[in-house]
């Protein structure tokens, strides 16, 4: 069974940076495509990025784009989210999640971590 484990979430003023890392075991890791989601209190999972198996193609969600970037070590089994230019919208719970299927949709998406909480202060 493939396990995702997120880390890198904390409190950072607005304007700040944070670097998501999602560490991965299993040997399906290198055929899936990887996404990150997040989730604010009382609101629906959001989509925020994925990227392909390769690593050669990504997509950003619009109210990310040119802040965060996702990227992947198929070597280290580990997927990363830096983001850039917080902003206290941002808020959130942050998953890391594996699927088949390059997709936007988190219903996707076979294999999820705990979740790393991330907090942004004006």
């Amino acid at each position: 069974q493939e396990q995702l484990v997120e880390s890198g979430g904390g409190l950072v003023q607005a304007g700040g940076s944070l670097r998501l890392s999602c560490a991965a075991s299993g040997r399906t890791f290198n055929n899936y495509v990887m996404g990150w989601f997040r989730q604010a209190p009382g609101k629906e999972r959001e989509f925020v990025a994925y990227i392909s198996w390769s690593g050669g193609r990504t997509l950003h969600a619009d109210s990310v784009k040119g802040r965060f970037t996702i990227s992947r070590d198929n070597a280290k089994n580990t997927v990363y989210l830096q983001m850039n230019s917080l902003k206290p919208e941002d808020t959130a719970v942050y998953y890391c999640a594996g699927g088949p299927t390059i997709s936007r949709d988190h219903a996707r998406y076979e294999y999820w971590g705990q979740g790393t909480q991330v907090t942004v202060s004006s």
